[in-house]
């Protein structure tokens, strides 16, 4: 059975051009043109994967994957816009969207990524032993099946991108793990241009995990190199 997708957008040739070649890719493909009505379809149906726009009328695209992360934390969010400085995309992030793209963008590009976001939901929703394991490191315990993580016992809520990378470092405890092993691993591909979305997803994983993120006591930038995961702190490495 194809994978069914629902794209929202208010632009026109946008919207017709992504329902044209996902379609045509082997996608089902559901369509709206407004946020609110891509909330209640999202909400409502079933869908593998939601292409968002930000700036439509009715609901922005920020708060309709807000929203929807409330009812579904475990689909896939695409956020395609306009909006490309470094804040917007923290915003998208904050919001739940596991990945993002400026326009414009090369279709190519949108292939990739919703092939990406797909194969890594469909192996997570299909790795039983991944659903039941509880992994700890330290005051840290990963809970897979609902995506929290807890620290010195008090759990805290991630977005499935920010657990994917907590997971990732965990089962690279106490190495350093390269940007490249990370876009690897959490996305499926490897791309320079994509390393200050995974600088973006880090920041707001520390932002959860440390009291102190100036001082961080679990989560280490490795200058040069990428990230490390201790619970011990790890002077030195710091940028």
């Amino acid at each position: 059975m194809s994978k069914r997708l629902l794209v929202v957008d208010d632009d026109d040739e946008i919207r017709e051009l992504l329902e044209f070649d996902l379609s045509h890719s082997g996608y089902s493909v559901d369509t709206a043109t407004n946020g609110l009505d891509g909330l209640n379809k999202a909400v409502t149906n079933s869908y593998d994967l939601v292409l968002l726009d930000v700036m439509m009328p009715k609901m922005n695209g920020f708060d309709v994957c807000k929203n929807l992360r409330k009812s579904k934390p475990d689909i896939p969010v695409l956020l395609l816009t306009a909006k490309g400085t470094i804040g917007d995309k923290t915003q998208g992030f904050d919001c739940g969207a596991d990945d993002y793209l400026v326009k414009p963008f090369d279709i190519q590009e949108v292939l990739l990524r919703v092939k990406a976001l797909l194969r890594r939901n469909s192996d997570n929703s299909d790795d039983k032993s991944f659903k039941q394991e509880i992994l700890k490191v330290g005051d840290i315990e990963i809970f897979p099946e609902s995506l929290e993580t807890a620290i010195e016992g008090k759990k805290i809520k991630l977005t499935p991108t920010e657990f994917e990378i907590l997971y990732c470092l965990m089962q690279h405890f106490n190495e350093s793990v390269s940007l490249a092993v990370l876009l690897d691993e959490v996305w499926g591909y490897d791309s320079d241009e994509d390393v200050r979305m995974v600088r973006v997803h880090v920041g707001g994983l520390r932002q959860k995990i440390e009291k102190d993120t100036k001082n961080p006591k679990y989560l280490h930038t490795v200058t040069n190199v990428g990230y490390k995961l201790t619970p011990i702190p790890d002077n030195g490495t710091e940028e």
